[in-house]
């Protein structure tokens, strides 16, 4: 069973080695010596260092307090999410799916090892509590393969690592103590990339990293846009299988952005080639989809029984909601898990992967953005105009619900298809996402009353089925019609004042 846990530290280096007497910092009582601790850590990539590429770690370690497999994913600055399992042989498969849609189906293989003497200093306060883990680690590295392979390299370095539950802006006053010492934040993030740096062959330390070109074509801006929404799904992969909150919902938006830009774009990308790749996309978001619609409607009809009145409430209606909430809650989350792992999705990223290398680009790809894109954008806002003008001219019922959901599901793909051509469009793109967003928003709200109404009658049958009085849904229904029935009222004038679209 793996562990999970936040790292908050800071790492440094000195001339000297030397690290200074820390009491009085902050709350600091007391600087506890806890003794030397021998440690040897193994790191594990993939040939092309693909982990390292994207600062993420995986070691087997031997020796200290918490000896075993570590998988440590980058979360901002000096913090990363580490998950620790028990010491194996070979790598755990929790472990092993987490770096799967980075990883796929190449072979990972030891690149490093790591032996340290860690001379470790507990900081507490006055109480005894611990503020933070000090210490000073004598290094040795060992390249054992890829380039540089054989290769050695020494270093001394401090780290300070803060606490659980302690204010990150302990760490800074640490640091101005250090830094009065002479003693410096580290140039390398973590052990790793410092061994892999030093360990290189010399043209290897010559070369420079590449920087990304800016954006000059029409392709060029359309790929950023959908090469950033394949990262976001690669990245987001390991947060879904944690069950993170709110994971699901973004990597099920990327997909949607993803194919709202193959859509849009199609002068720009060769859809014979995306198309295919839409529709894998599209049953992604199905499947990530199992457990959010549900997820939203049961928010919605909870919020509003709370708003209720005790004397309205009639029957166990919030004991069959949950019941209802959750009869598939399980059994989905097993059956996401088993896409992820599918050889269906791992295809897919693949797919993306050549996509994004080898672009199926058209002729228009290579046209200037500020015709090319925005003759995109205007095009998509011209459509959505007609469907908004023809969902207001319907009268109130099943055809217009129709309706205003088509215009919802077009202002999500303009909103996209701006989104992606603000780089190039500038404050006018940006403005017309703006307004496109509070539009999806405000049709989504009526969406959502469609749903909440067709889950209302489900729960009232199943209520009624079991002898359970079925007005609390009723009276729910009702009010979810007023609901509706308001949206639809705001849409005209609301259509009106967000007439954007013909600045682009």
């Amino acid at each position: 069973m793996a562990d999970e846990k936040r790292e908050i530290e800071r790492k440094y280096e000195s001339d000297d080695s030397g690290l200074p007497d820390l009491t009085g910092v902050g709350k600091v009582a007391t600087v506890l010596d806890q003794g030397v601790v021998e440690l040897d850590a193994t790191y594990y990539d993939t040939a092309d260092e693909c982990l390292a590429r994207h600062a993420i770690t995986l070691r087997r370690r031997t020796g200290g307090s918490d000896a075993g497999w570590h998988l440590k994913f980058p979360v901002a600055p000096d913090v990363r999410d580490e998950i620790h399992a028990p010491l194996s042989d070979t790598l755990p498969r929790s472990l092993a799916a987490l770096i799967r849609s980075r990883v796929r189906d190449a072979e990972l293989r030891p690149v490093v090892r790591l032996r340290s003497a860690r001379d470790l200093r507990h900081l507490v306060d006055a109480d005894g509590r611990l503020l933070a883990e000090v210490s000073v680690d004598e290094v040795t590295a060992d390249r054992l393969s890829g380039p540089g392979e054989g290769g050695k390299a020494q270093w001394t370095e401090i780290e300070v690592e803060l606490a659980d539950d302690v204010d990150p802006a302990f760490l800074d006053k640490v640091e101005k103590r250090l830094h009065k010492a002479g003693v410096r934040p580290s140039a390398s993030p973590s052990k790793l990339a410092r061994a892999l740096a030093e360990t290189a062959p010399p043209e290897k330390k010559r070369e420079q990293p590449k920087t990304a070109a800016e954006p000059e074509t029409a392709g060029d801006h359309v790929l950023a846009y959908v090469r950033a929404q394949r990262d976001a799904i690669v990245e987001l992969d390991p947060a879904v299988r944690r069950d993170e909150y709110d994971s699901v919902h973004s990597m099920r938006v990327a997909t949607r952005r993803m194919r709202s830009a193959f859509r849009s774009y199609g002068k720009v990308l060769d859809r014979t080639v995306t198309d295919p790749i839409r529709d894998e996309l599209k049953w992604l978001a199905g499947e990530l989809g199992v457990d959010r619609d549900r997820e939203v409607l049961t928010e919605r009809i909870t919020t509003a029984l709370g708003d209720l009145p005790r004397t309205l409430v009639s029957g166990p209606v919030r004991t069959r909601l949950r019941t209802w909430a959750n009869a598939r809650r399980g059994g989905s989350r097993r059956r996401l898990i088993g896409v992820l792992d599918s050889k269906r999705y791992l295809t897919l990223l693949d797919t993306l992967d050549a996509l994004v290398a080898d672009p199926p680009l058209r002729a228009a790809a290579a046209g200037k953005p500020e015709k090319v894109i925005a003759k995109v954008v205007q095009k998509d806002y011209a459509t959505l105009s007609i469907l908004v003008e023809q969902a207001i001219e319907l009268p109130p019922g099943h055809d217009r619900d129709l309706a205003l959901h088509e215009a919802r599901k077009k202002a999500k793909r303009t909103r996209y298809a701006a989104e992606a051509a603000t780089p190039a469009l500038g404050d006018p793109a940006a403005a017309l996402t703006k307004s496109m967003k509070s539009l999806q928003n405000l049709l989504g709200d009526h969406q959502d009353s469609v749903m909440a109404r067709q889950a209302l009658l489900e729960l009232a049958a199943l209520a009624h089925a079991a002898g359970e009085g079925s007005f609390t849904y009723g009276l729910l229904y009702g009010r979810e019609e007023q609901r509706a029935a308001a949206v639809e009222a705001e849409v005209p004038g609301f259509w009106e004042s967000a007439g954007a679209g013909a600045s682009v």
